[in-house]
């Protein structure tokens, strides 16, 4: 990395240019020559979208892989009610200890939200979005999400705003979505076949009436892809988050993909099912399992050849605060919101973000240089190499305090995302539990190397036993340039025979930590 580069990082800071793929004409998704991929989503690349279109993404988390790395959201749990019934989902209130969608520990009026986005923006300069994703379904509360999202948009107007909904009502309320100039709608599609579908809903609500079995599926299947559709033509942003559920959705997910794309889905997301018995949710008690992490992965890559993928997603609580990754909401209870003395200023955050906006073309720039460096390069070999990071795209956390690892695949072709693992912290008050180590070196057994800001000299011992290289010399440096780098460093090592190439696998590898998300 150059020291220009070098020098105007921190650990503290640092952010990149946001670079999403081009789209020649946005509706949707379009895509390039006969490929059929998509090109607008999350991967990283050099942008030439439309500008209106690179402004709604280029700091929301969940619309941008790289925006996710400084930018945080926020849910307001304002939506209890829910007219359907899915087999993976069990909502619980006044619950802290699990975190999922559909899990809140407390439910707003729309004027308790308002005052908690001012409370949060206030703390919180990176945070960019304003969103109603349940515990139930924001639609089937219509009036108490639509009120929340008003007093938004009167008292902190430059807040973008978002709601994820099961699309059954979306079609009924298009109008009002546009006209709060809610930019983002996320709809949850697991299927269009509703054969399949019937093994997913038990029963919906519709028009004051209740279906079930196929018809229902049927019903559900053809709302959500009109929604689809009716977003897609009023130009507002639609991501599609499926859930993966073996043996019965699964093979299907392409179909889902290919049906989503061609109405103009902006994003696809395909989440692994969260299935532990304790969650008390019907796939749960039946014993269906989730997915394991190279079944998520193969898919995401399967559906990735027709449309840009989600790979960052943390299936997050209804009420959560943070970067994603983190939650904070324990931090902005409405009992500490009600004693703080509000007084909002919205200079703290366009500040933030002039900063961030001003650190990514530094980023992009020193990514840009290593990737010079592999041009021309011959090489079939691709690597997978994790990241331990607390945001701001740096490389700048201890391995030992690393709650999550990011993953990241290495090719001529540079440095590309594909998921986060989670894990428990090795470090537990001073002392490493040799049990935390072994889970997390377990995590990371199909990578190369891990980087690092520090690393004990035990857990240093140990990963080089298993194969896994630690890098700790790009402390607090950006995560591509960094691991362009050192990949170059390898491909040399390897075509100079001062090292073999060896593929690492972990096929045992299952759904635990994914489930733990």
């Amino acid at each position: 990395m150059s020291t220009s580069a070098q020098h105007q990082v921190s650990c503290g800071g640092g952010e990149i240019r946001e670079t999403t793929q081009a789209v020649t004409k946005h509706k949707g998704c379009a895509t390039i020559g006969g490929s059929g991929k998509a090109s607008c989503g999350s991967q990283t690349g050099i942008s030439n979208l439309p500008n209106e279109i690179v402004e709604k993404v280029k700091n929301h988390p969940c619309y941008s892989e790289e925006a996710h790395h400084h930018y945080a959201r926020m849910h307001v749990a304002v939506a209890p009610a829910c007219n359907i019934q899915c087999n993976y989902c069990n909502r619980k209130y006044d619950c802290a200890n699990e975190s999922r969608p559909g899990i809140v520990s407390e439910k707003l009026t729309p004027e308790q939200a308002a005052k908690k986005v001012l409370a949060v923006a206030s703390a919180i300069p990176q945070m960019s979005v304003v969103g109603v994703a349940g515990p139930g379904d924001p639609l089937a509360n219509p009036d108490k999400t639509f009120k929340t999202f008003e007093l938004v948009n009167k008292l902190a107007p430059g807040i973008k705003l978002c709601l994820s909904t099961n699309g059954l009502a979306l079609a009924d309320h298009v109008d009002t979505i546009a006209r709060l100039k809610i930019d983002h709608v996320t709809i949850t599609i697991n299927m269009i076949d509703p054969e399949i579908g019937a093994k997913i809903y038990p029963w919906i609500f519709y028009r004051h009436k209740r279906y079930t079995g196929v018809e229902a599926a049927s019903i559900l299947s053809n709302r959500q892809l009109q929604g689809v559709e009716m977003l897609t033509a009023r130009g507002i942003l639609c991501k599609v988050n499926s859930v993966m559920i073996p043996g019965i959705n699964d093979q299907h997910l392409v179909a889902v993909n290919m049906a989503v794309k061609s109405r103009g889905a902006f994003l696809h997301n395909v989440m692994p099912l969260i299935s532990s018995p304790e969650h008390g949710t019907v796939f749960g008690l039946r014993g269906q399992r989730g997915p394991t992490a190279q079944e998520v992965t193969a898919l995401q890559d399967s559906c990735e050849s027709k449309m840009n993928m989600m790979r960052h997603c943390r299936q997050c609580r209804a009420d959560a605060v943070g970067l994603l990754g983190e939650d904070r909401g324990s931090e902005f209870t409405m009992e500490k919101i009600m004693a703080m003395d509000i007084k909002y200023d919205e200079q703290p955050r366009k500040a933030y973000q002039a900063k961030v906006e001003k650190a990514r073309i530094t980023k992009l720039a020193a990514q840009q240089e290593e990737l010079a460096g592999l041009a021309g390069a011959s090489s079939e070999i691709k690597v997978l190499v994790a990241v331990a990071t607390k945001g701001s795209g740096l490389i700048n956390q201890h391995f030992g305090h690393a709650k999550e690892f990011q993953i990241y695949e290495l090719s001529t072709s540079g440095a590309k995302f594909v998921r986060h693992r989670p894990i428990h912290p090795y470090c537990q008050g001073g002392h490493g539990e040799d049990s935390k180590l072994e889970i997390a070196i377990g995590a990371i057994k199909d990578c190369h190397a891990v980087f690092v800001s520090k690393i004990g000299g035990c857990p240093k011992a140990e990963l080089i036993k298993a194969g896994i290289e630690p890098v700790d010399q790009y402390a607090c440096e950006f995560i591509d340039a960094s691991t362009i780098a050192w990949f170059k460093l390898y491909l040399d090592k390897v075509n100079e025979r001062k090292i073999k190439h060896l593929e690492r696998v972990d096929p045992a590898r299952h759904n635990a930590l994914i489930s733990a998300a």
